[in-house]
């Protein structure tokens, strides 16, 4: 049944591209219903509470699924909801844009692109490609696995986690607006919860990042990244994006010009492709076999 849902959506996920079928219609639609009630109101501030508004979505998801008895309508429902988990719009539209721009020699566009894409996921300053090749893993690999591993309620959970941190950016710029004779304490417990937020993504990505960052070996250039993954393989404070980053450079042989802001991108995220398919075709594998069901 996994097996069948991830070919489904994978095959949907390019034509679904219509706002309706994209997690952050549903984000946005789910923030502001919980503005409106007196449970959640306040989940900006506390740790607990911003905890809740992940939890109880991939509750109610796994409760839903567990009282599904019917084995077709079971299959159609965990695909809808990985559809939705699946891809981001955004990404797939600053890419095209990036190489619009690029080919017209309009360099200062592809920065605009690239700082833009890097502002919207709130992500760490890194090269175009790179921030690529990690959104690939966040929005791709990471949501198969989990689903793989803890049905769509898993998919779920690891969404909803990367796209509150996603909006840390946007909450704290609204944070600056807000009449509060209490700004600065208010928004003291925004930046903490953000932080326990963060730390809570740092551990749910550190081993599936290793086991993405290793994928990329195989599919790329084995004997150079090897000494690369194993430098990192036990380590606990560096940004598992900067791990994943810096096998995959080391997985891709390229000679990058620098009059060619195009080459890196390109050739990473073809690489990232390969490395998709490499984890589709092992899962694939495990669930045939029966490892995994």
């Amino acid at each position: 049944m996994s097996l069948i849902s991830l070919l489904i959506a994978l095959a949907a996920e390019r034509y679904l591209s219509s706002s309706a079928w994209q997690f952050n219609t549903f984000y946005q639609r789910y923030i502001k219903a919980i503005k409106h009630t007196k449970l959640l109101a306040g989940y900006r501030h506390s740790t607990i509470l911003s905890y809740g508004v992940i939890f109880i979505p991939v509750l109610g998801c796994y409760f839903l699924l567990s009282q599904i008895d019917n084995a077709f309508l079971h299959l159609m429902v965990s695909t809808l909801i990985l559809i939705v988990c699946f891809g981001c719009i955004k990404t797939r539209d600053a890419y095209k844009s990036y190489l619009l721009s690029a080919f017209k020699g309009e360099l200062t566009s592809c920065e605009l692109h690239h700082l833009q894409l890097q502002q919207d996921k709130n992500i760490a300053n890194m090269g175009f490609g790179q921030t690529l090749v990690w959104l690939n893993y966040r929005y791709f690999i990471a949501v198969m696995l989990f689903f793989v591993l803890f049905g769509a309620a898993g998919a779920l959970f690891y969404r909803l986690l990367t796209t509150v941190n996603e909006c840390a950016n946007e909450q704290n710029t609204v944070a600056k607006g807000e009449p509060n004779e209490n700004i600065e304490e208010n928004n003291q417990k925004r930046y903490d919860t953000c932080q326990a937020n963060q730390q809570l993504l740092f551990w749910v990505d550190w081993l599936p990042v290793r086991l993405v960052a290793l994928g990329y070996m195989f599919v790329g250039h084995f004997s150079k990244a090897m000494p690369v993954w194993l430098e990192n393989l036990f380590e606990f404070e560096k940004a598992p994006s900067k791990v994943l980053i810096a096998v995959a450079q080391m997985s891709e042989d390229y000679m990058v010009d620098a009059d060619d802001c195009t080459a890196e991108p390109c050739l990473l995220v073809k690489l990232a492709k390969r490395t998709l398919l490499l984890f589709l075709t092992l899962i694939s594998a495990l669930i045939l076999t029966g490892v995994l069901s």
